[in-house]
Parts: C-alpha cells; sequence; structure tokens
C-alpha cells in the first residue's frame, strides 16, 4: 500500500539521525519523517528540537525501554491501518545500544513492512577514523557501571582479536580506562573519539596507559559522548617457531622486553608488536 500521494509505502521506518552535526541529516530520513503519521521517539522532547531544524510536524509519541502496552498499540494501530511510523533514537543508528528492537521484532512478527533508512552510526563512525583493524570488529556497547563486573566483562573479552568498540559515559570513562589497562594491559592500542561530529570533537589514539594519563590530566575530556576503539589482542604469528621463542626468551633475560622484541623483529623480519605481545604472554 501506498501513503503520501504515491511516495512512502507503509510500514516501519527505522531512521538515523545526526550524531552531532545536523548537516549529516539525509533528505530521504527528512523526506520520510516529513511523510510519516507518526514518529515514535525515544525521548519526544529531544526529537522535538530536532524536528523543529527540518520542519517537521508529524506528531511523537515516546517509545523507549518502559514503554507500556499503549504506546505499542497506537503504533499497532497506524500500521494495521496502512499507516506510516518512523522510529527515531536521541542519535544516530536506532537499536545501536539504544531501544527499539522490541517493537522492529513486534512489527516483524505482525507482518508489517520494516525498512531501514541508513545515515549516521557513533560506532562505525569512530571505527572509520581509527586506524585499526576493520575486517572483524566487534561491538559491546556499554560496560558495566560497576568496577568487579567490568572488569569480569573486559577480561571474557581479553583473548578476542576482533577490532573492540565500546560507548561510555563521561563520568565513567576514567575508570573505564583505567579498567581497561588493568585487564587487557597497558600496551594495548585504543583511540578515543569523544564529541564525534560537533563542535569538539577530539581524536586520541595512544595506549591505554597513555589515555589513562591523558583523560586524567584533562578533565574536558571527561564530558559529552565517546566511543573508545581499541585494537584486537594479537595474534602469536605462526612464524614464530621454537627457536625463535627460545631466542627471544634469552635475550628478554637480559634485556627489556621492548629491547628484546626489537633485536629479534630486526633478526627475523617477525612483528615487533606480535614479538613483545608474546613476552607479555610468557609472564602472565
Amino acid at each position: 500500500m501506498l501513503k503520501k500521494g504515491g511516495f512512502v509505502e507503509s510500514g516501519l521506518y527505522v531512521v538515523a539521525t545526526p550524531i552531532g552535526n545536523l548537516g549529516d541529516m539525509s533528505p530521504r530520513a527528512v523526506e520520510i519523517l516529513q511523510q510519516a503519521d507518526l514518529i515514535a521517539a525515544e525521548d519526544t522532547r529531544h526529537s522535538q528540537r530536532l524536528l523543529a531544524h527540518f520542519g517537521i510536524a508529524t506528531p511523537l509519541i515516546a517509545y523507549h525501554d518502559h514503554s507500556d502496552s499503549r504506546s505499542v498499540g497506537k503504533i499497532d494501530q497506524c500500521l494495521r491501518t496502512g499507516g506510516i511510523v518512523a522510529l527515531v533514537s536521541d542519535a544516530g543508528t536506532p537499536l545501536i545500544s539504544d531501544p527499539g528492537y522490541r517493537l522492529v521484532r513486534f512489527a516483524h512478527e505482525h507482518f508489517y513492512p520494516v525498512r531501514s533508512i541508513p545515515g549516521p552510526c557513533a560506532a562505525i563512525a569512530a571505527l572509520s577514523v581509527s586506524g585499526l583493524a576493520t575486517d572483524r570488529f566487534y561491538f559491546e556497547g556499554f560496560l558495566p557501571a560497576k568496577k568487579n563486573a567490568r572488569e569480569n566483562r573486559l577480561a571474557a573479552l581479553e583473548t578476542e582479536s576482533a577490532t573492540l568498540i565500546f560507548y561510555e559515559a563521561p563520568h565513567r570513562i576514567l575508570d573505564s580506562l583505567v579498567s581497561l589497562e588493568c585487564i587487557f594491559g597497558g600496551e594495548r592500542e585504543v583511540m578515543m573519539a569523544r564529541e564525534i561530529t560537533k563542535a569538539f570533537e577530539t581524536i586520541k589514539h595512544g595506549t591505554a596507559s597513555q589515555l589513562v594519563g591523558f583523560v586524567r590530566e584533562d578533565s574536558n575530556q571527561q564530558r559529552g559522548e565517546i566511543v573508545l576503539v581499541v585494537a584486537g589482542k594479537p595474534k602469536i604469528d605462526a612464524q614464530l617457531d621454537e627457536s625463535t621463542a627460545v631466542l627471544l626468551r634469552r635475550l628478554a633475560e637480559e634485556l627489556p622486553a621492548k629491547r628484546a622484541a626489537a633485536v629479534v623483529a630486526d633478526l627475523t623480519g617477525l612483528r615487533k608488536k606480535v614479538l613483545y605481545q608474546f613476552l607479555l604472554d610468557e609472564k602472565s
């Protein structure tokens, strides 16, 4: 069924909105929000400011983790009568560490069409500028707030070789970096993207230890929306045979681990980072 003069088909539309810069709003997203009969928003007050900026007068309804059956009932009625419902979050792509999957599941179970209007996503935006491997990545979302639970979760991820992506609240960023340093080791490579696409955007690369110092020394880094992109644990290269391992261990008895790794890297052509990680694993 087509609505609004045949421009937009009825169904549920998952609409991405800007994570900071309003210039990132796509023309198609504006069109869908204008033509929708109802917009389901995580926070109606927040979304109203976005809609006002683009001159969109579509009615809003709150939909979040604590929404009751009345909200779903209104959405169901709209879809059942051939209407258009747009789902938006506070920022970025809905359902990425935001409520909404239950509504999408509901729509599928009732055979309502569900379509994506792609656009900004903080996790992907941060990954794209991280300089870390993008062939495999693991999105973890927010780590637990309490220290023991957070460190237990990090311990479960410590051996993961894929690049890891975390969201973090500003008041917890320092504690999370300290936990990361403790569990993953101070040399693990990390990129912090803060306020990405906004006026005070910060992209900071370094080791876990360096970022702990950076955030601890600058309280401004403990503000805003934050994404951490963490290098996966390097796999020990298959070329690290027993003779090379023996040489590396022997040198490490006489030299600091980093220096021993550098010497063996020069001799063998193996990656220094892999050799150094081998020595760290030997100690643990």
